[in-house]
């Protein structure tokens, strides 16, 4: 299926979802996107195309598909064939809007704002004041936020999204079964992130985020755990290696978190220290898996993580359990995270079968290195399905 098919799948998901919540019509409002590009249009129009002139990309809970575009971009919107309407315009989109708007008189217009979803907020201040004028006198200026709307379509993924991401997923997991032949110590954050850049291209594929960050290389005790970028730390014997890495194919994306343990001379295995560590990180990874299903609350399931690495003796981590994956590695509203205020809402989302989510959490072992592990799942009607093998053991060279 080709990525304009799954966008007829998005549109056709959509109104069903207004359906559900009960909204008459949302309204995508855009204009020069290769500047400031809408995260919806990858959703439901295309996650490639550009508009330039204001454009007004309407779909209602009755099915209607209408775009309002101007005069040279429509054939590009009517190629993609999700819209039944394309209206064009010379002079301004205000008075087609309007009467578009007057021929469907829906009574709630749902728009692109959100003060906790950044997927949610592609309205830009400037096109928010043109909105508000050209509806201005008009009864359709009773807008209200399509956070909900975008949140259940972005996070409900389609068979042929759940398979894309399947596939990065394999891709990902077999790089890093072949970086482990690669690896020897001695090699620094940078060469490693040189052997799995290697590899990523010999496959055809792409970073999943920004490349010079990714993959993120953690070696040893000294190296900066977090974002930073691969640096001249070396993998010692003794020492661990930690890997954050995905990569995007057919516009889809992984994300994933792998541990080696190098061993010293005469070593058979990592030593207790480390192993007991690796045991309580996978341990909580395990018990928010348990808590990931349908109707449960983001912070629940971060909770249930959480927690059980705390019962196990080691600090808590400083960030979220979870997140969606997809289109991009950060998908959708709902994060399994604490009730922070830094994740806002976005921590009181309910999850819904068919998101996708990461499982994601470290500690610090002294005079080692960062052990840190994360998982692709799919929650489904009954719980959830592994995308990825999870790394059941510490991998040892």
């Amino acid at each position: 299926m080709s990525l304009h098919q799954i966008v007829h799948e998005k549109v056709d998901q959509a109104i069903g979802v207004l359906r559900e919540k009960n909204i008459d019509a949302w309204i995508t409002f855009v204009r020069e996107t290769e500047l400031m590009r809408d995260p919806a249009m990858s959703l439901i129009v295309s996650p490639t195309l550009q508009v330039t002139w204001h454009s007004a990309f309407i779909l209602t809970q009755n099915g209607d598909r209408i775009a309002i575009v101007g005069r040279f971009d429509k054939e590009n919107i009517a190629q993609l064939g999700a819209y039944g309407e394309v209206i064009t315009y010379d002079e301004g989109i205000g008075q087609p809007l309007v009467d578009t708007l007057r021929r469907l008189n829906p009574q709630s217009i749902a728009i692109n704002t959100s003060e906790g979803d950044p997927a949610a907020d592609g309205l830009s201040h400037g096109m928010w004041t043109t909105l508000l004028d050209i509806l201005k006198g008009t009864p359709y200026s009773r807008l209200i936020s399509a956070e909900n709307v975008i949140n259940s379509l972005r996070g409900r993924k389609t068979e042929a999204e759940i398979a894309r991401v399947k596939d990065a997923v394999a891709e990902t997991e077999a790089i890093f079964d072949e970086l482990t032949a690669f690896l020897k110590p001695g090699l620094t954050e940078i060469e490693i992130a040189g052997l799995v850049h290697d590899r990523m291209r010999a496959r055809g594929l792409t970073a999943a985020w920004e490349p010079d960050h990714c993959p993120a290389v953690t070696a040893g005790p000294n190296s900066p755990v977090g974002h930073a970028a691969p640096g001249a730390f070396k993998a010692e014997p003794g020492h661990l290696l930690h890997i954050d890495f995905g990569v995007a194919k057919n516009g889809y994306v992984s994300d994933l978190q792998r541990t080696w343990y190098l061993l010293n001379p005469g070593e058979t295995k990592p030593p207790a220290k480390a192993q007991k560590a690796f045991d309580a990180v996978r341990g909580a990874i395990l018990a928010g898996a348990a808590a990931l299903k349908p109707g449960a609350v983001g912070w629940e399931v971060d909770q249930a993580a959480r927690s059980t690495l705390m019962r196990s003796g080691y600090p808590e981590y400083l960030h979220a359990t979870g997140h969606h994956i997809g289109q991009t590695v950060h998908d959708g509203a709902t994060v399994l995270g604490p009730r922070w205020e830094r994740y806002g809402q976005s921590a009181y989302g309910v999850v819904e079968a068919g998101n996708i989510f990461t499982l994601e959490l470290g500690v610090v072992v002294s005079g080692r290195g960062f052990i840190g592990l994360e998982e692709d799942v799919l929650v489904t009607p009954n719980g959830l399905e592994w995308l990825s093998q999870p790394e059941t053991e510490l991998i040892c060279v």
